[in-house]
């Protein structure tokens, strides 16, 4: 691959979420200021909502790291759960004992899962410790089992709640949460941020944090053009920037070149499959116009 060709030590814009490659654009680091001071308010709901790739799952990475010591974590990634599925989750992660639900019921289950967490989480508040609960992609997550996430939010102590739960999702989690099942849980929604794409200049600063801290040391690689191009198409989103970015310093490689040009990045972008299917909607979308123009134009000339 590249690396070697660029100086770099790893990918500098890989998809996974890495919290070494966080970066503090307005939205996100506004996001999580917000995290970090409703976490210390300990009480309610936190939800934060963002359009698929626009760094949701890393910002909650960064947030539990964030978090100090004083806290006990847990990270649910997957949405798809049972209200008893969920407490199994909770109880492995926060380390209940679960010895005794042997050959027991699933209704059984359930409730000597609550009777395990509860215990596990007055322990927690002897301990001082606080309990933080995240949970991505709620937005798929079923109504039944949001609502046996709020029935466990309803455990406290005289001061405060036992456990804090965030919540991540896409835009669609807010009709959600409109459920009349569950309004007492949006009720409880005291924090909420939506993250946004970045802007043209944060895309820049973006783009250089990452080569810089996959060990790239010199003169900017991504000419303005390029930079441009990668902003329009992409619109900012940061998966959709580093999936584009990637191919754009693969064709620079196979090429000899120590920069990317505005050719290199728009053949990177030609390769993404959903750009391309962007790129068909807005053509089909200027035809349209062009048509209807046309169509008025046609209509004056015989009135």
């Amino acid at each position: 691959m590249y690396l070697q060709h660029f100086q770099l030590k790893e990918f500098p814009f890989g998809i996974t979420p890495d919290t070494s490659f966080f970066f503090s654009s307005q939205a996100s680091q506004q996001a999580l200021n917000t995290l970090l001071v409703a976490t210390r308010a300990g009480e309610g709901f936190i939800k934060i909502t963002g359009e698929v790739g626009t760094g949701k799952t890393l910002l909650c990475r960064q947030l539990l790291q964030c978090v100090g010591s004083d806290f006990q974590t847990a990270y649910i990634p997957n949405p798809c759960l049972s209200p008893l599925g969920l407490l199994l989750e909770l109880a492995e992660e926060l380390g209940a004992d679960t010895a005794t639900l042997g050959q027991a019921t699933e209704v059984q289950q359930q409730h000597l899962l609550l009777k395990a967490l509860s215990q596990r989480l007055l322990n927690l508040a002897l301990e001082n410790k606080r309990v933080l609960v995240c949970l991505d992609e709620v937005q798929a997550m079923p109504i039944e089992t949001l609502e046996a996430l709020r029935l466990l939010t309803n455990l406290e102590t005289e001061k405060r709640k036992l456990v804090q739960v965030v919540i991540f999702g896409q835009p669609e989690l807010d009709e959600r949460l409109n459920h009349p099942s569950i309004r007492q849980l949006k009720q409880r929604i005291t924090f909420d941020y939506h993250v946004g794409p970045l802007t043209g200049q944060e895309l820049a600063r973006y783009v250089d944090h990452r080569m810089a801290v996959a060990g790239y040391d010199g003169e900017r690689v991504f000419s303005a053009p390029a930079l441009w191009m990668l902003k329009w198409r992409t619109r900012g989103f940061p998966r959709l920037v580093n999936i584009v970015a990637h191919k754009a310093l693969m064709c620079s490689y196979g090429r000899g070149k120590k920069s990317v040009s505005f050719r290199e990045m728009k053949e990177a972008i030609a390769d993404t499959a959903s750009l391309r299917l962007r790129a068909q909607h807005v053509a089909l979308a200027g035809l349209a116009i062009f048509a209807l123009a046309m169509l008025v134009v046609e209509l004056m000339r015989t009135v």
